[in-house]
This record gives structure tokens, C-alpha cells and sequence, in this order.
């Protein structure tokens, strides 16, 4: 091809002329900047002349494989980058009737009636060569296998979220298992029965020289892993109060478990809620809240059935929704972090723990931190390398579309993470946070749930706004528990990791490559645990 070219240079040495072989009249000129040609400017010439043959080439091929009539080389080029050069738009090679068959919706009694349609793409190949149909009935045909093959993996993935939502929700027979016995011991066995901690030790519960820990939880195993890799990593072990608290039922199992296993140097105690004064007398604002939305969610919601039965919902809207019926949300438990300073009234600071992490470091430096006047030391979660779980702001918890909520926030600021966080109690009680709190919950209550939908965390994001403090990701590592992105030399790096989602350590949904991070902590030859068979996988 270049052979059939000619080459022409001006006496002027101002332009390069390049012509085609039979005298075609069209050229391409090259100005030149100075009166001496260079042989570089030559050399780039042919090298551009080059590429673009090549390209033209290409075209030429695409045309033929697309059964279009034969045409020159220049030809094609100009059929092909003619009409974009113009600024005309390309026939489609596409029949319009295939556009008006995908165009048309789809009823689901159609969907339900319509003969077997291919299951694979292989299979419509070979049923599209053997019958050699029109354009119509290639798109109807095809249309259909899509549709259904869509049906049944929206049904598919629905049947996904509702297992994981019976599965996240029931309590393992192991666990069941776990607390009976426990509960048996304490009413049999008087060595189950220790008041925790020992008398000579109750001043260390409200000395503000001791590292003093909050773990609120009903779950018995989970619990004494957050104890245990809590004191196993901490340098001064002989400095740690764990404060545990939980619920009436759970009471003597727990006191037993800690009673029949002490973490000694670490100073542990058990307490109920119905121990607290303040919790049982008069009104509880936090508790007549939980109360209306327990009633407002049965209402509003129905259940997991009806959830599940829509059929014009996105699979991950039905996700959502199951996830809100999910007992924590509505867990005294989970709610119960905002009474930290009525719980607590000699303490000054407290780093309050979920029972779905594990502490992998010591703790201790969190001390350390100038909190700036601030109440709540706590990760942020807009920013990270894992955008599916550090891209969390405000939108994604509060309903901006209602006007209470546009009102006041941002929905662009970034959020922040429950789970591991440093509580300045001294600072706390110089503020209304807890009383912000009881006013949203009620606010949320009396516009049917609009303004969120589930969780505490969206109650906490407002009742702390402009009192948090962000603190290094080191020290709180999300998303272990709905998410297999992380590998487990990342789980390994952090300070403490947590497990939040449905697919719990404890569960058998659990991820199995980063279970081993929760069960490292769990001593399996213990005969409680064997007797109810607790095992590694």
C-alpha cells in the first residue's frame, strides 16, 4: 500500500505533498516550520500514514464481516467517519422490529404461560441456527429467555435474603444449649454463683485510674470472646475493668460463665439490667420508645412473608427490609449505650465494645487520645480503600426526602461506625445528647418510621452530631460480617475488627475464611462448649 503512494516537496521546502498512486486528486499537506525538510518530519509522515492505513484496514474488514457490499479502501473510510465529521448520526444495522419486541413490557401471566424458553446461551444458539428464524421471532425468543431467567434469579435472591434473615435471627441450638447448662450450673454448683468481682476488688469499678470497658450483650460465647482477646492483647491486663452488661434472662448464665472462667489479672463484672435503680423505677424513655416501635414495625411492615411476597420490589429493598425485622434492632441491648452516663456516674471515660468484635491489640492508647472537648471517639466510615464499606454518609442512613430531616443535616457528611468507640462520660453530661435522642426517637415514631428505618446508629448520628471525634481506622475495622472482600492479612492489620452483619463468627453463615480471627479466641477442649458441640467449622 505505501509503494502506491507518491511523494511531492514543494520547491519551497514549505509543504510535503503525498499523493495516491493513479493521480487522485485529494492530498494531505504537511507544513513544514522551517525552509530545510527534515528527514525526522519525513519519517513521521509515513509513520502517520502508516496507522492510518491500518486503520482503514480494520474498517474495511468490519464492513465485509458484516456482509456489506464490497468498497474501496478509501471508500470505506469515508462511509465510515463521513457522517461522524458532518455531525449525522449512523443507521442502525439493527431492524427496528427487534427494538419494538424488547421495547414492549412484559406481563407476569406471560411470563408464568410461555413455553420452556432455552435455560443457556448455548442452547439458543443452537435453536437460533437450527431454525434460522426472522428478526421477529428471534427477539421474542430471545426476550423471553432473559425474562425468565431474570424472574428466577430475582427469586432465587430473595429466597438468599430470607434464609439469611431466619438464619441471623434464630438462636444456634448450640448457644441454646450453652445457656441451659450454664443456667443450670448456677442454681447447682455454688463456685458458679462468685459475685463478680470479688469484694476486696469493688473499689476498682468506679477508679478512674483503670481502663474501664463497656459490653452490653445477651450472648453468652460472644461475650467471652470480647473478654478474652480483649485481656489477651492488653499489656497491663492488671488494669482492665469490664464492665458486662445484660438482660434479666441472660443474668445467670453470664455470671456463671465468668464465675467458672475468670480472666484473671482483668477485673470482670456482671450485671443486670434490673440491677440499676434508675432502670426500674418510673418512666424510661428509651424503653417506651422500643415499645411503640416494636408496635409501629407489626403494623407497618407485616412480616418476613408479606415482605417477601411483593413482587415489585428490588431484591435489595426486600433486604433491607427483612434486615429491620431483625430482633437486634429492636434490642434493649443495642439501644442501651445512650444510658452510659446514668450507668455509670463516677466513671469519667469508657470504650464501650459490641459482642460481635475481636481486639487483636492493646487498647490501652485509646486513653492517650485528645478527644478536643468531644464525646464520642469513633471511626468514620465516607472514607477508605473499601468503598463498599467505608462510602457511608448521613443519606445513607436518614430519609432525606422528608422535610424534618432535610431541615437540619447534610446528607453529604460523613457517618461514623458503633462498635468500638471512646466515650467521654465527664464531657457527656455537660450536654443534651441523651435527651436529643429520646426527641428523634419519638419524632421518628410519630411520622410512621419515615425518618429512618432501622438500627440506632441513625438516632446517633443526630443525638451526637458535632460531638464526635474521628479516630484512626486502625482501631475499627467494619463490614467482617456482610462482606468476604477483606482477606485476612487486612483483618489481621487492624486493631480491632468486627463482625457486623448477618453473617456472625457464631453462625453458620459465617465467612469461613475470616472465622478463624473470632474461634482463635474460643477454647473448644473446654467440656461446657464440647458438651453442647461447639466446634471450630
Amino acid at each position: 500500500m505505501l509503494k502506491a503512494m507518491q511523494l511531492h516537496i514543494s520547491p519551497s521546502l514549505r509543504h510535503v505533498t503525498v499523493l495516491p498512486a493513479k493521480g487522485f486528486k485529494e492530498f494531505i499537506k504537511v507544513k513544514v516550520g522551517s525552509k530545510r525538510l527534515s528527514y525526522r518530519m519525513v519519517f513521521y509522515c509515513l509513520l502517520f500514514l502508516t496507522f492510518l492505513l491500518r486503520f482503514v484496514f480494520v474498517l474495511t474488514a468490519i464492513d465485509t464481516i458484516d456482509g456489506e457490499r464490497k468498497c474501496s479502501t478509501l471508500g470505506c473510510l469515508g462511509k465510515k467517519i463521513g457522517p461522524t465529521i458532518l455531525g449525522k448520526r449512523l443507521e442502525s444495522t439493527v431492524p427496528e422490529v427487534i427494538y419494538q419486541v424488547l421495547e414492549e413490557p412484559s406481563m407476569q401471566n406471560e411470563i408464568k404461560t410461555r413455553p420452556e424458553s432455552p435455560q443457556t446461551l448455548d442452547e439458543f444458539i443452537t435453536e437460533m441456527k437450527g431454525g434460522r428464524p426472522d428478526a421477529k421471532t428471534f427477539a421474542v425468543k430471545l426476550k423471553a429467555m432473559v425474562t425468565q431467567l431474570e424472574e428466577r434469579t430475582r427469586t432465587a435472591k430473595i429466597q438468599e435474603y430470607l434464609y439469611r434473615h431466619v438464619a441471623s435471627s434464630s438462636i444456634p441450638k448450640q448457644l441454646h444449649c450453652l445457656s441451659l447448662k450454664l443456667a443450670h450450673e448456677h442454681s447447682t454448683n455454688s463456685h458458679a454463683r462468685l459475685q463478680l468481682p470479688s469484694p476486696e476488688l469493688v473499689p476498682t469499678l468506679v477508679d478512674n485510674s483503670y481502663f474501664h470497658f463497656v459490653l452490653a450483650s445477651d450472648n453468652i460465647l460472644a461475650a467471652s470472646v470480647v473478654a478474652s482477646s480483649l485481656m489477651q492483647n492488653f499489656l497491663r491486663p492488671e488494669k482492665i475493668v469490664l464492665h458486662i452488661i445484660t438482660d434479666r434472662k441472660t443474668y445467670a448464665p453470664m455470671q456463671a460463665w465468668f464465675s467458672l472462667h475468670p480472666l484473671t489479672p482483668a477485673i470482670i463484672e456482671v450485671k443486670g439490667l434490673h440491677h440499676f435503680d434508675w432502670f426500674t423505677k418510673g418512666k424510661v424513655p428509651v424503653l417506651e420508645a422500643m415499645e411503640k416501635d416494636q408496635k409501629a414495625r407489626s403494623q407497618f411492615r407485616g412480616g418476613s412473608s408479606a415482605i417477601v411476597a411483593n413482587r415489585t420490589e428490588k431484591p435489595k429493598i426486600i433486604a433491607a427490609k427483612l434486615q429491620a425485622l431483625s430482633p437486634k434492632y429492636n434490642s434493649l441491648m443495642n439501644h442501651i449505650r445512650i444510658h452510659l452516663p446514668e450507668l455509670f456516674p463516677s466513671v469519667n471515660k469508657v470504650v464501650f465494645l459490641d459482642d460481635d468484635i475481636v481486639v487483636q491489640t492493646d487498647l490501652s492508647p485509646l486513653w492517650d487520645i485528645d478527644m478536643n472537648g468531644k464525646v464520642n471517639g469513633a471511626v468514620e466510615t465516607c472514607r477508605g480503600e473499601d468503598k463498599y464499606v467505608m462510602s457511608k454518609r448521613f443519606k445513607s442512613y436518614l430519609n432525606f426526602s422528608h422535610p424534618l430531616i432535610a431541615k437540619y443535616f447534610d446528607p453529604s457528611e460523613c457517618a461514623w461506625a458503633y462498635g468500638m468507640n471512646i466515650f467521654d462520660l465527664k464531657a457527656w453530661r455537660n450536654t443534651n445528647i441523651s435527651q436529643t435522642y429520646y426527641y428523634w426517637l419519638q419524632q421518628n415514631l410519630k411520622s410512621d418510621l419515615s425518618l429512618w428505618q432501622l438500627g440506632t446508629l441513625p438516632p446517633g448520628l443526630i443525638a451526637f452530631h458535632g460531638h464526635v471525634h474521628t479516630i484512626d481506622p486502625f482501631w475499627h475495622m467494619l463490614g467482617l460480617g456482610y462482606q468476604d472482600n477483606t482477606t485476612v492479612a487486612e483483618a489481621q492489620s487492624a486493631g480491632v475488627i468486627h463482625f457486623n452483619g448477618r453473617a456472625k463468627p457464631w453462625l453458620d453463615i459465617a465467612f469461613p475464611q475470616l472465622r478463624p480471627l473470632w474461634t482463635k479466641y474460643v477454647n473448644f477442649s473446654d467440656k461446657l462448649i464440647k458438651s453442647c458441640h461447639i466446634r471450630a467449622s
